[in-house]
């Protein structure tokens, strides 16, 4: 479905827009702390945009806020950088289709060729979503066959493991970082306004793609390791959403009420 965006400037104005992972980080942490975060957010969203950066499907992100008390997005980056779209309490996910010519024109008709060719490999079962340019298994670590990883690349396209227990197959070049910088870039928002959270590998390239990060404090350690090193993370040691709300005083991003 083609969509126009109403207000193009809608977040280009907002004095932070959060741009952040769902399992583990948005909704990672204590009750409390999430109560605390969304509470805030559903405060202040004049001044605060939200942007859902995330391997879970349109389908999921829609029911998540219409049925669990979620805030809603503005926008959201799904499908591991799959999906780029609008997001709506009136109209739920709607794909901005010339932002994803690419992400579609890289992946061709990649599902089924992926699936044929992993079908039966040891350590991986095959996640029963029909995503649209993405192939997601189930990964066990005991049983894998790293071989895998070779026969995705020859095959053109992009593997990627995240916390020991996800495959998830892409197209070349196409990850959480650089969509989130297509969509960034799209709705002119200023790059140092962004705060982007993440918990695992499949956030690696969106705490790497230069714009104010924090990795929050229940991060896998293979994550850690691999984003100590940028001038532009904040590494949390609150867990989930509490971790946000420690990034986001650590970077003076925006006020926040004493306790918070």
């Amino acid at each position: 479905m083609t969509i126009s965006i109403p207000d193009i400037d809608s977040l280009k104005s907002r004095r932070l827009v959060l741009a952040t992972d769902l399992d583990g980080t948005f909704l990672g942490g204590s009750d409390d702390d999430r109560k605390r975060l969304y509470g805030w957010i559903e405060a202040n969203r004049e001044t605060v945009g939200l942007i859902f950066v995330t391997g879970r499907d349109p389908k999921f992100i829609a029911d998540l806020c219409r049925d669990h008390g979620v805030p809603w997005p503005e926008f959201a980056v799904g499908d591991v950088g799959t999906t780029i779209a609008m997001v709506s309490p009136e109209s739920g996910i709607a794909p901005i289709e010339h932002l994803e010519e690419e992400i579609a024109a890289r992946w061709g008709n990649g599902g089924d060729r992926v699936r044929e060719t992993l079908h039966g490999h040891p350590g991986l079962t095959l996640q029963p979503t029909e995503f649209r340019y993405r192939v997601s298994y189930d990964l066990d670590a005991d049983s894998f066959d790293s071989s895998a990883w070779e026969t995705v690349q020859g095959m053109g396209f992009q593997p990627l493991i995240s916390d020991n227990r996800y495959f998830d197959v892409l197209p070349h070049g196409i990850s959480k970082g650089p969509s989130l910088r297509r969509l960034v870039d799209y709705l002119s928002i200023e790059p140092a306004r962004v705060l982007c959270a993440g918990d695992t590998l499949n956030d690696l390239s969106m705490l790497e793609c230069g714009l104010p990060a924090v990795a929050v404090g229940n991060s896998e350690p293979e994550l850690v390791k691999r984003v100590a090193h940028l001038e532009h993370l904040h590494m949390a040691k609150a867990h989930g959403a509490a971790g946000i709300l420690e990034a986001i005083r650590a970077f003076n991003m925006h006020d926040l009420p004493e306790g918070y």
